[in-house]
């Protein structure tokens, strides 16, 4: 299929792009400790520039040292010095026909305060020969053992925000590190000389990207981040004329727009990437905040200021889910408040909105919703994505699920000094790493066992180097236990995980074969050279509890696999994880009536904040009991035993019980297999239980090492 309106050309400014893929700005630490861009930024952006995205617009760029340093490894146009490295990385952009913007950025309140305190300290080194060699295995160290304790001790958790610098926005309104997911922190209000010193800094930062060569600008007030936070009259409570009137709220942007024009000339175009709602409503506090009517107001201020385009968003940390959809969010969903700004404005307008296929893409351009598509993650997932949607082959671009191990890694990995992670491509943001695996497979056979995530990956990477790959699969489909996490409601952009991988290792050209029972007879016959075991991990019942072992008990993985439905039962599920709240949601969907038991004081031990922001209302709203502090002892005949943290039974109906408490390895051919060969490997699962990220990087790493 031809998509037409896609790979038309268009304008922004004076600024021709040569098709209407945009790939938006995203934070994923990949430039140089001393925000210098290096060879990892080139090839990040290389690998979705060549013969792609018709234009770039790069992850957040400092303005200063000083409380505007938002990752570890984020470009810095705060002085000077840094201008060549950029110029070196967009003639490589330009070298591939892609044009690009800089997106230039201050947190202000969101920013991370343990980095903003101790940046000073790592800045003053960077002139010291190998100061970054030593420094970051220092520091990985150092943070591998205090992050969890900032995350879990008490006092630390109480006090932590007196030990850091005071983050700085429109107004001392400290953001809410419950909703999103933050360290606690203290914030300040910036005085009038302040705001005109950021102004200044904004500007010199815009100068500095012209002179790198860079097509264009963008400022971004959006997410939550310093503008916004003066645009919101919920974090701009300011009675002077930075404050009150949407005039004067505006006028903290508008002075850096103007700036800009007179430092950079009237044909260096200006992006503003906007939030045109908070969405507060959304976590139930409606009429708090930036709402659509407000938005699109600024927008047509901003039209009239000189902006040459509207890079359009939402949301905020405190109201995350909007911001970076989870899977359970639609393809479009942003479409309504899109085309309301694009109708309201006259100059062009890009958009994301969990746009996935270059079928719905070109669907938005041809009903006039948006100019420009808008890509983030989907880029992260298949950096070749729009080179696909280009040849007419849509059918090979690996989908992004929305699961957020994107997002999650970002923030976990920055504190220990690594980039973003995408579940499905492990070489995102390592490019630079990996661009080099030689081609020497030589025809030699591999068995791969088992097509879960893990083994899907194994023989993509192994079919691809010329290994005669076969996968030996024991069901009567792939996919391992993602197809118990396609069945909850809202999950069926798991089955294109499903798809795309298994399709990737075919068109690479593994031979998978189902219904496959493996012996050590199965696997001589095939004389292989290596074997990798992909044989994932089996959720249990604990048999130590009296009933466990009646016909109504059973895991919520099983359950799910089985598509076990059942309508106005009393369940009972134990353990508030993932598995154990999406076990709660698959029956709650079935109007059944739910218990949950946890043993840890809160629900949702280890999930990440927006999933659990994702799920857990659902469930509340549902009218689910939870029961923390708690412990199931014993199955009854229609109900069971729970005894509390007090030491008190109780016994809930339970017409089923559903264990969500755990996984084990499923390793045992590992030894049958190295019967028959030396070179085996266990992956995955089968090597140790994680997620579908832990499950794809084991697989690719590993066989990497496969010569």
């Amino acid at each position: 299929m031809k998509y037409e309106k896609l790979f038309t050309p268009g304008k922004i400014g004076n600024v021709e792009i040569p098709n209407r893929i945009v790939m938006v700005p995203m934070g994923v630490d990949v430039a140089e400790p001393n925000g210098k861009v290096g060879q990892r930024w080139i090839d990040y952006y290389d690998a979705r520039s060549k013969d792609g995205v018709g234009l770039i617009v790069t992850g957040i760029v400092r303005v200063n040292e000083t409380n505007g340093v938002g990752l570890p490894f984020q470009v810095s146009m705060s002085k000077d010095a840094n201008i060549e490295s950029l110029r070196k990385g967009i003639e490589k952009i330009h070298a591939n026909g892609s044009k690009i913007f800089v997106q230039i950025h201050h947190a202000g309140r969101q920013n991370i305060p343990l980095l903003q305190t101790i940046w000073g300290l790592m800045e003053l080194g960077d002139p010291i020969p190998h100061y970054w060699d030593i420094m970051l295995p220092v520091g990985r160290k150092l943070m591998e053992f205090a992050y969890p304790l900032l995350e879990t001790n008490p006092f630390l958790l109480k006090y932590q925000k007196y030990f850091f610098t005071s983050t700085v926005s429109a107004s001392g309104i400290a953001l809410d590190p419950t909703r999103a997911g933050s360290m606690p922190s203290r914030c300040r209000t910036l005085t009038v000389p302040q705001i005109k010193k950021l102004e200044r800094q904004f500007i010199a930062a815009a100068g500095r990207v012209k002179k790198a060569g860079a097509d264009g600008v963008e400022l971004h007030a959006s997410h939550g981040y310093l503008i916004q936070q003066f645009l919101s009259p919920w974090t701009n409570r300011r009675k002077d004329k930075y404050g009150g009137s949407l005039e004067n709220r505006m006028r903290f942007l508008l002075e850096i727009i103007e700036g800009v024009q007179k430092e950079c000339g009237p044909d260096f175009p200006i992006s503003v990437r906007l939030t045109v709602d908070e969405f507060y409503a959304s976590i139930g506090e409606p009429g708090k905040g930036l709402q659509m009517d407000e938005g699109i107001e600024i927008a047509k201020r901003l039209e009239k200021a000189g902006v040459a385009v509207l890079d359009l968003s939402c949301g905020g940390y405190e109201t995350p889910n909007r911001t970076v959809e989870p899977m359970s969010v639609p393809e479009g969903w942003r479409a309504y408040f899109v085309k309301a700004v694009k109708d309201a404005v006259n100059i062009p307008v890009i958009a994301v909105g969990v746009i996935r296929t270059p079928e719905f893409a070109e669907k938005l351009l041809e009903d006039g919703v948006q100019d420009f598509i808008g890509l983030g993650r989907p880029l992260l997932a298949d950096p070749e994505w729009a080179k696909k949607a280009k040849e007419g082959r849509a059918e090979d671009i690996q989908r992004c699920i929305g699961c957020l191990a994107c997002f999650q890694t970002l923030v976990d990995n920055a504190f220990v000094f690594y980039p973003t992670e995408c579940a499905l491509n492990p070489r995102c943001c390592r490019e630079i790493e990996y661009k080099n695996i030689p081609k020497d497979g030589k025809g030699r056979r591999v068995v791969v066992i088992g097509a879960g995530p893990s083994g899907l990956t194994a023989a993509r990477e192994l079919a691809a180097r010329d290994f005669d790959v076969v996968v030996l699969e024991k069901e009567a489909c792939s996919g391992g236990q993602l197809n118990a996490a396609n069945k909850p409601p809202h999950k069926e952009k798991m089955n294109w995980a499903i798809e795309d991988l298994t399709h990737r290792a075919e068109q690479a050209g593994a031979k998978i074969l189902y219904n496959q029972t493996v012996t050590e007879q199965t696997l001589k016959d095939y004389a292989p050279y290596a074997i990798v075991v992909a044989t994932g991990g089996k959720p249990g019942v604990p048999k130590s509890i009296p009933g466990a072992d009646k016909a109504t008990v059973m895991t919520g993985a099983d359950a799910m696999m089985q598509e076990l439905k059942l309508t106005g039962k009393d369940i009972v599920v134990v353990g508030t994880g993932l598995t154990g709240m999406e076990t709660a949601e698959y029956f709650l969907d079935q109007d059944n009536r739910i218990t949950m038991v946890e043993m840890q004081d809160k629900v949702g031990p280890g999930i990440y904040t927006l999933l659990y922001y994702d799920l857990y209302p659902k469930l509340a709203d549902g009218g689910v009991l939870f029961m923390t502090s708690s412990k199931l002892t014993e199955v009854g005949d229609g109900d069971v035993t729970v005894e509390t943290q007090y030491g008190a039974k109780v016994h809930p109906k339970a017409d089923y019980v559903f264990f969500a408490t755990g996984v084990r390895s499923q390793n045992e051919l590992v030894d049958v297999a190295k019967k028959v060969c030396s070179n085996v490997r266990a992956v995955g699962d089968a090597d140790k239980v994680g997620t579908i990220l832990g499950a794809t990087r084991s697989a690719f790493r590993t066989v990497a090492e496969i010569h």
